[in-house]
């Protein structure tokens, strides 16, 4: 979907507390129709096997399939490439209505952070062999950074790039990586000179189907994210072509990675953000109809200054979400500033979910329970994407 000129349309005021959830200053009516497609596919499609794919550990790919033929993926993608031809308020729609709902199974985020480093780095070649594929859904994107031991230090991974007469050989292994066991497409932060640190970095491009030396380890059992593939992956002498390298310069992949931090960071806190708001909206529903003591628990005095104080920190991150979302569309964002807002955004998600699961009583310790699962969640929100701490680090060098 094209949109043409960038356009900023308040939405009128709903009335009643619950209105702040749709005081998204980005959004216009071409947008809130996008939105209906993007609720009718998680209602019809992807709601249904959650609870299936939260007991497999992946959605499987014929959903991924499914996204792709309406226009699901890849939606700011110019559409050149196969893309929506949209811009990022199109990818924060399907992340907001994911979130709200506790569906984190389809990791469109990651997907979507692989599209933008082909689309940003890549060579014409590269973008016209693999995001149309990405776009349709053929092929489901990872990034393979973390290495054990490595954690958050990415000049000190381990992974071999070696130059062969034809290409390159991959030799090392991957941990936490999400879309690891459906990914049909990997780009892998490699040493191409161990000499050297960030300027020794490349990432090469593998597609996985029939890739020898290419192995998916364990599906990683892991806190939450039940249903959200995270794997290991290994790399036993897995040759490439030339063409795989990622822009086709050599040295080239620590700046690849920093150039695109305001929009990954961005995309993680519009999730803890739409993630809030979906709690929010649980609890709010809960506690109106659950009785005790012989009236609502919404009449009890701590019940509503809780709620109150859940309100008021959403509706503060949503002028700051906004305000970011709007940087980024006029290539205004910063890293620090990104960074900010992940570092807010991720560590309210923790606190105001806590909060709301505690007036659910004993019923928020049972996964059957959303809030149950949306606590479980949002704990890795303040780790991947980097640490609070290194966001902290981040926004301390920019004072």
């Amino acid at each position: 979907m094209r949109i043409g000129d960038v356009e900023y349309r308040p939405r009128g005021p709903r009335g009643g507390l619950m209105a702040i959830r749709f005081e998204r200053t980005w959004s216009n009516p071409e947008l809130e129709t996008y939105r209906d497609t993007v609720v009718r596919f998680i209602e019809e499609e992807l709601a249904p096997g959650d609870a299936e794919a939260r007991r497999r550990g992946n959605v499987g790919r014929a959903v991924w399939r499914k996204a792709g033929e309406l226009g699901l993926l890849c939606a700011d993608i110019p559409d050149e490439y196969g893309g929506g031809g949209g811009d990022f308020r199109h990818e924060a729609v399907v992340y907001e209505e994911m979130q709200r709902r506790a569906l984190t199974g389809m990791n469109t985020s990651v997907h979507a952070i692989v599209a933008h480093y082909l689309l940003n780095h890549g060579t014409e070649a590269q973008k016209r062999s693999y995001l149309p594929r990405m776009a349709r859904g053929e092929l489901v994107g990872a990034i393979a950074m973390t290495e054990p031991g490595t954690g958050s230090d990415l000049q000190a991974i381990r992974t071999r790039a070696t130059r062969t007469d034809n290409g390159w050989r991959i030799d090392g292994s991957k941990t936490f990586i999400s879309n690891g066991y459906l990914a049909g497409l990997v780009l892998v932060v490699c040493k191409s000179d161990p000499t050297q640190r960030a300027k020794g970095t490349s990432i090469l491009i593998v597609e996985t189907e029939g890739a020898d030396g290419y192995r998916v380890g364990r599906v990683l059992d892991k806190m939450g994210l039940k249903a959200q593939d995270t794997s290991e992956l290994f790399f036993d002498g897995v040759e490439v072509g030339a063409d795989s390298l990622l822009g086709g310069v050599e040295g080239r992949g620590f700046y690849q990675l920093m150039g695109d931090l305001p929009y990954e960071r961005l995309v993680i806190a519009v999730m803890a953000l739409a993630a809030m708001e979906g709690a929010y909206e649980a609890t709010l529903q809960y506690v109106r109809e659950r009785q005790v003591f012989g009236k609502p628990l919404a009449e009890q005095q701590n019940t509503r200054f809780k709620l109150a104080e859940v309100a008021t920190q959403i509706a503060a991150g949503r002028a700051f979400v906004d305000q970011c979302v709007h940087k980024l569309l006029i290539r205004e964002l910063d890293t620090a500033t990104a960074s900010m807002a992940k570092l807010w955004t991720t560590e309210t998600q923790g606190r105001v979910i806590d909060e709301c699961l505690q007036l659910f009583g004993g019923y928020g310790f049972m996964d059957e329970y959303l809030i149950s699962r949306m606590y479980a969640d949002a704990r890795v929100q303040r780790i991947y994407g980097g640490t609070s701490e290194i966001m902290k680090e981040v926004i301390a060098r920019a004072l």
